[in-house]
């Protein structure tokens, strides 16, 4: 049995918190640019490689270098949205408390930090234990009495400031522990990691509580501007870095935004660089200590064999390209699509991936694929399981707006969908590349989001669906 399609089968998983980032991590430009302070957003839609990025610099660990990262999965964003500064107006109000998480878990890292004089970090470490959830962390840290021994008038830390009877709040705090970080943070590197924010991002029961949860996210990337300008000519080395989806990010307006657009990273794929890290991956798992050429790698576990498609299977096409064309041209995509094969080749006990086995494969990706956008869409239209009906009713993967309008007006005379813009729909619908649009004279020209990021929906060219959710729809 092929060692390399078993490794494959066993190790290779869908999410990367559950991969040997060790082993499996493939370092590239963006993530140097991370580590060196250059950039702190990280925007990409699902499935690019945020959370293996993440995961990676969470891992960073040596006499001058800590990182922590702060997941806000199952978080209860409520306990949040009460701790403005009401100095602010919206949707500025939470910065303050930004920067008091950002230099809450700086002083804790700092507790660990051997460089840092000593009765400062004992006194840290009584603080900010090291165990201890998030949420509650934070409910700790902006209760009244949090820190008053410790900062307070007489407290063992001095700084310049020092908290009073009438200035006990964590607003006040927050200056504190800036002065702090200023003037006992030695010259090391802090990473604060903000991953998992999409948690609360959902179908919001009413219009203030979706602004609430914009303007927390809005004030968080204010916040890190902030907190960076700050330490800017500092020797203290303060980095928070935000994980973001795309889709989220592009609902946040602010006048401040372009700003932003420096310290972004925007994660996107290409085909050379999706091989490239197949390659690495691949080579992981040949046992190599250096990466071979995508050819060899790929030859490895693929046999050199077309597969055949289209009308009575008449066209053939090589293996990559078959898989890419189902793909978003994520990383995850691949790894879902790869790990299936060789899991059913182990199961048959081949040593290689025939083309047989890429296509009876195809429909479970298919499905999987579906299943990533329903969830992925179902803050902007709760109703995208519905829209997908009405696409596979259509039975085609190439059709007018007309056509697609016509069966969406089924639906809405007989109640069964309640959106009544067309027009939003169809413009979701191509944000995250369900559909493209066909070019109005060049048959063979198709235009995705995923493909090209600047282009929008044009409602007088025809839609094409994705070919990745031709099986899902029952299309062909």
């Amino acid at each position: 049995m092929n060692k390399t399609i078993e490794n494959i089968a066993s190790f290779w998983r869908l999410e990367a918190k559950l991969e040997d980032t060790n082993k499996y991590f493939y370092f590239y430009n963006e993530v140097q640019d991370i580590l060196d302070n250059k950039k702190c957003f990280v925007i990409g839609r699902k499935g690019t490689g945020k959370t293996a990025i993440c995961e990676y610099i969470a891992k960073v660990h040596n006499y001058d270098s800590f990182a922590i990262k702060l997941s806000f999965k199952n978080f209860p964003f409520n306990e949040l949205y009460h701790l403005q500064n009401q100095k602010y107006t919206r949707p500025n109000e939470y910065i303050t408390l930004w920067k008091y998480v950002i230099y809450s878990n700086i002083c804790k890292l700092m507790a660990g930090n051997e460089a840092v004089d000593g009765t400062v970090r004992t006194e840290l470490g009584k603080l900010y234990p090291q165990r201890r959830n998030l949420a509650r962390n934070i409910s700790d840290w902006t209760s009244v009495q949090f820190g008053a021994n410790v900062l307070g008038n007489g407290g063992t830390i001095k700084v310049d400031r020092q908290i009073t009877e009438n200035t006990a709040s964590w607003i006040e705090r927050t200056n504190i522990l800036e002065d702090i970080i200023l003037q006992y943070g030695t010259n090391s590197k802090y990473y604060i990691i903000f991953d998992e924010l999409d948690e609360d991002y959902r179908d919001f029961s009413d219009g203030a509580e979706k602004q609430s949860y914009i303007s927390l996210l809005t004030s968080l990337f204010k916040a890190v501007q902030d907190v960076k300008s700050i330490f800017f000519e500092e020797d203290v080395n303060i980095m928070p870095v935000v994980f973001l989806r795309d889709d989220i990010y592009m609902i946040i307006k602010d006048s401040d935004k372009n700003k932003w657009s420096d310290l972004k990273i925007e994660l996107e794929w290409t085909k050379e660089k999706i091989k490239n890290l197949l390659a690495y991956r691949i080579s992981k798992d040949m046992g190599k200590q250096s990466p071979v050429s995508f050819d060899k790698a790929w030859s490895c576990i693929f046999e050199n064999s077309k597969v055949s498609y289209g009308d009575k299977q008449s066209k053939k096409i090589d293996a990559f390209s078959f898989i890419e064309r189902s793909t978003y041209l994520r990383p995850r995509d691949f790894i879902q699509y790869i790990h299936a094969c060789c899991a059913n080749a182990k199961e048959k006990g081949k040593n290689k991936i025939s083309p047989n086995i890429i296509k009876f494969e195809d429909r479970a990706f298919s499905n999987y694929l579906k299943s990533e956008i329903e969830d992925e869409v179902f803050p902007l239209l709760p109703e995208i399981k519905t829209i997908f009906q009405i696409l596979s009713n259509l039975r085609k993967w190439n059709l007018k707006t007309s056509e697609f309008v016509d069966e969406y007006k089924k639906y809405l005379n007989a109640g069964t969908i309640k959106e009544q813009n067309i027009d939003y729909v169809l413009d979701t619908l191509y944000n995250f590349s369900v559909i493209g649009n066909q070019h109005k004279s060049i048959k063979t020209v198709q235009y995705f989001k995923y493909m090209q990021t600047n282009m929008t929906y044009n409602k007088e060219e025809n839609i094409v669906i994705h070919r990745g959710l031709f099986k899902a729809l029952r299309i062909i």
